[in-house]
């Protein structure tokens, strides 16, 4: 006997498994194959590099600005400072993304820079084999010596790691109050231009009291 308005249960055990229920057995056999794909790819290629050269950016938002990763492709001022023609960037391992623009002078040189040293290392074979080789192309002697980049990423980014050493805390860091400087900085920076007009107003003051 049921007492009260009791609801009836409603579990979720009717699972439709043929249509919803998804499994990954195949992810050992994916990874071989994606594998042999990137070798295959090599092969390809050769001597060519597998990837193309990406540019230095910043992550966004106040998060995440701090680290660095690769981006979609070089700005059309950053390929112009390089010296590189963005029609033929493309065609030499370069990749160009004309949307994205340069806010920062410190990355546009960082990644001129990284162009410039692609630029000391790369290797042009002759389109038409070494006897018809054209302006810009490599000597026989560097077209010899070509060893191909397999890496995930051309010219990796490095990051540098900050250690600091320990040292003996001053008896003025251990006094300093961070409340205290924290809302002296808002302070300072709410009242500035009241304080900076008082003091004109206060110069002009005694101007005219002296002139008196």
């Amino acid at each position: 006997m049921v007492k009260h308005n009791n609801c009836l249960d409603n579990s979720h055990f009717r699972k439709d498994w043929q249509r919803k229920v998804v499994c990954w057995f195949d992810q050992p056999a994916k990874k071989v194959r994606r594998r042999n794909a990137r070798t295959e790819k090599a092969k390809k290629l050769a001597p060519r590099p597998v990837n193309l050269l990406r540019p230095v950016v910043r992550c966004p938002t106040v998060k995440y600005n701090l680290k660095q990763r690769a981006g979609r492709g070089f700005t059309l001022e950053e390929l112009k400072a390089a010296k590189v023609n963005p029609k033929a960037a493309r065609g030499v391992g370069i990749a160009v993304d004309h949307r994205r623009t340069n806010t920062n002078q410190e990355a546009f040189q960082q990644n001129v820079e990284r162009l410039k040293l692609y630029n000391s290392k790369l290797i042009v074979f002759p389109k038409k084999g070494p006897k018809k080789a054209r302006k810009g192309d490599s000597d026989k002697a560097a077209c010899d010596g070509a060893v191909q980049v397999t890496s995930k990423m051309t010219l990796p980014i490095t990051k540098k790691k900050t250690l600091q050493l320990a040292r003996k805390v001053s008896s003025a860091e251990r006094n300093a109050s961070v409340t205290t400087t924290l809302r002296k900085a808002m302070t300072d920076g709410k009242l500035w231009g009241m304080r900076e007009r008082r003091a004109v107003l206060k110069a002009e003051n005694s101007k005219s009291a002296k002139g008196k």
